[in-house]
């Protein structure tokens, strides 16, 4: 991925009038919001368990206006049908906006499908799904959200999965007006995740245990709605807004089509059964 800017010291704060630019740990920057019994968090790491009695999972002590957020996580090994980890960005509420990664466990020696998906306004349905091009249980790999006022792009390893373009001004909704915390879970998912709900979770391979490392938010603070405009403005500061952001290079374009021609599974865009030929506005616009 492009050098999004310096890493700076742990627990090291960039303080612009405003503006708060935060470069931190998952101890500095979570807490464990529930299944506490079941994560375990110190330093840099976090992992996460989950058996028959409970899941768990963490959120950021901060929101979030534009930025970038990475993880890295080693999924959990084996027969994980019916389990899902996920990690996303979301504001709260009935009208909520939402950014969202989902890694969606499968039976043995079967792929994990990548979901994603965005909300706006409390409206979602705009999912797209992949198969990764490695085994992600073996070793660490890093996920990105990218989000600023143009655009946000999904990566994995640093390679482009998945764009979202704003096209507010011709009244398609975008999430920019809302602070987002960061979320990671392990929890239960067989009613839906694996072949629909199909495939149920073996309990005797119970515990399940995912690992995270390496969590950065290079993101603005938010600070209510005085951030909408800080956060955006297009500034030196606001590193995000900068032309760089505003599209893929040509290297990242090759490699955006690469994964899109050899492992999307779903797009909504190109669901014409399930919208009845009443694509959503979006599917017709230009998203890279």
């Amino acid at each position: 991925m492009k050098n999004f800017e310096k890493i700076f010291p742990l627990f090291f704060v960039i303080v612009i009038p405003n503006i708060i630019y935060v470069n931190a740990n998952f101890f500095k920057s979570m807490h464990i919001t529930w299944g506490a019994k079941h994560a375990l968090l110190q330093d840099d790491d976090l992992q996460l368990m989950l058996d028959e009695t409970s899941g768990s999972g963490v959120k950021s002590k901060r929101s979030f206006l534009f930025g970038t957020i990475e993880t890295r996580i080693k999924l959990v090994p084996g027969n994980s049908a019916g389990i899902a980890t996920s990690y996303y960005l979301s504001s709260t509420g009935n009208q909520r906006d939402l950014i969202d990664f989902e890694f969606i466990g499968n039976i043995s020696g079967q792929p994990y499908i990548v979901h994603t998906n965005i909300y706006t306004h409390g409206t979602g349905s705009k999912e797209q799904q992949f198969y990764l091009w490695f085994d992600p249980t073996t070793d660490f790999h890093n996920y990105t959200i990218h989000w600023n006022p143009a655009e946000i792009v999904f990566y994995i390893d640093s390679i482009p999965i998945r764009i979202f373009r704003n096209y507010e001004t011709e009244g398609i909704p975008y999430p920019n007006k809302k602070g987002m915390r960061v979320y990671i879970s392990l929890h239960r998912a067989e009613n839906w995740a694996t072949k629909g709900g199909l495939v149920k979770v073996d309990w005797s391979n119970a515990p399940f245990t995912a690992k995270f490392n390496h969590f950065r938010a290079r993101a603005c603070k938010w600070n209510g709605e005085v951030s909408i405009y800080e956060c955006a403005s297009n500034i030196p500061a606001n590193w995000w807004t900068s032309p760089t952001y505003r599209q893929l290079s040509y290297a990242q374009m090759g490699q955006l089509n690469w994964v899109r021609s050899n492992h999307i599974i779903y797009d909504y865009c190109l669901d014409t059964q399930r919208y009845k030929g009443q694509m959503p506005p979006e599917c017709f616009k230009a998203q890279f």
